[in-house]
């Protein structure tokens, strides 16, 4: 079957001095146009309801309904009816951990792929690559695997950070974590910084929002790429080291 993705993966659901999803509301409207029921996956907090009741209430403004997976008895069924499926930020490992402990990995995987349109936010965004590996959370559950849904094939750094020239912090910075990465892995890196977010639709993959996003592949100086750009030729690829080869 042809894959008929549509996702939009967001790098953070609230930028500083808005409100929830206040950023994103025009590609989320575009992105679903009539398809108004959707599915909810909140397992990336501890507190499911809240999140749920945040979720819906702010959908419902755009005049999406929103129904909560923990609030329905077969959710896999929920998934599989839904006219859109919206996972939400949070922890990455938790998130993903719950994936598989609800079964739930596969009915995604489906959905999407027959054009079920995906918005995922922050890990929600991640968990639609390959791995969890870009995250920075830290491991507070350790799911079953790392591998996440792989509906696109590169991973997103969200929350992206430059490094500060003035900053006494001695840690790694983002942009060394992510290198530290491609050391062991192939699949190409967006880092993308808050308010910015891609949206993958017939084969296109486009950085939306008012930021350059920063693109890592293995062996490459890293790329700044304008938004509105097409980064399919970038990211719609993995890079095989030979053997023996070393960053």
């Amino acid at each position: 079957m042809e894959n008929q993705s549509q996702l939009l993966l967001i790098s953070n659901s609230t930028v500083y001095g808005r409100g929830y999803l206040d950023h994103a509301e025009g590609e989320i409207r575009d992105l679903l146009r009539s398809n108004g029921k959707v599915a909810f996956v909140p397992y990336a907090l501890e507190d499911r309801g809240a999140y749920a009741s945040r979720a819906e209430q702010r959908l419902r403004a755009m005049g999406f309904t929103a129904t909560s997976l923990h609030d329905v008895a077969n959710e896999a069924r929920a998934i599989a009816s839904a006219e859109a499926i919206f996972v939400g930020g949070g922890n990455t490992f938790r998130l993903l951990k719950s994936l598989y402990d609800h079964n739930l990995l596969e009915p995604i995987r489906r959905a999407v792929r027959a054009g079920v349109p995906y918005i995922g936010s922050s890990a929600g965004a991640i968990v639609a690559g390959p791995s969890l590996k870009t995250t920075k959370d830290m491991p507070v559950v350790q799911p079953p695997s790392f591998d996440a849904l792989g509906l696109v094939p590169f991973q997103i750094s969200p929350h992206y950070l430059d490094p500060d020239p003035n900053s006494s912090h001695m840690g790694e910075t983002q942009e060394e974590r992510i290198m530290q990465f491609l050391e062991e892995n192939e699949a190409p890196v967006v880092g993308l910084r808050e308010g910015s977010m891609l949206r993958v639709e017939n084969g296109v993959t486009t950085l939306k929002g008012p930021h350059t996003a920063r693109i890592f592949r293995w062996n490459q100086k890293p790329i700044e790429t304008s938004p509105d750009s097409d980064l399919h030729d970038l990211l719609d690829c993995i890079q095989v080291r030979p053997a023996g080869a070393v960053v």
